[in-house]
């Protein structure tokens, strides 16, 4: 009974079967049932969110349910490796302080109010048609200028060449501005 139970203990094992440590010896009975935390998931390939880079990313889901995000081996650009921030893409969706709701302060207000995502998208587009009517200039020194410094846009690095083009197409022609900038180059 006593040699059953010391059994059970790594180390007593590998003691009794003189092993290295590195085979079944070692395992616990915990170690001998663990399945992967991914066991039955389904994938769907994506790119990271945070660079230009692009490193592949496999994400592991059951049903809506996210279960981990991890490199994948079969990006060229990445072969499976993720920087610290790809690497910690998974709690950027699934934190618990995680913002999921639109907030908003008032000018000069303290504190932050949940407004609907319609509402907050309109408050920018006015914001931003305003900005533009205040400060749009359409001559100067008797030259057509039609721009405005007044605002500015900062793409993202995931973006593709095509969606870039279409950004600066907008904002350039359809709006007049002039500080467009992408992060990639950053």
């Amino acid at each position: 009974m006593i040699k059953k139970l010391a059994m059970r203990w790594p180390l007593v094992r590998q003691i009794v079967h003189r092993s290295d440590g590195t085979g079944e010896d070692a395992w616990s009975e915990r170690t001998r049932t663990i399945q992967p935390k991914n066991k039955g998931a389904q994938v769907a390939r994506s790119v990271c969110p945070y660079c230009a880079v692009g490193c592949g990313q496999q994400i592991f889901h059951i049903g809506n349910r996210l279960i981990s995000i991890e490199g994948d081996p079969a990006s060229p650009v990445s072969r499976g490796r993720l920087c610290p921030k790809g690497s910690a893409s998974y709690e950027l969706l699934t934190h618990d302080k995680r913002l999921t709701k639109v907030k908003y302060r008032r000018p000069s207000g303290k504190q932050w109010e949940e407004i609907p995502l319609r509402q907050a998208m309109e408050m920018i587009a006015d914001r931003v048609w305003e900005s533009r009517e205040k400060t749009f200039v359409e001559t100067k020194d008797g030259e057509s200028l039609m721009q405005t410094s007044a605002i500015a846009h900062l793409g993202g690095a995931t973006l593709d060449n095509e969606e870039n083009y279409l950004i600066k197409k907008l904002f350039t022609a359809g709006i007049g501005m002039v500080c467009v900038s992408n992060q990639a180059r950053i």
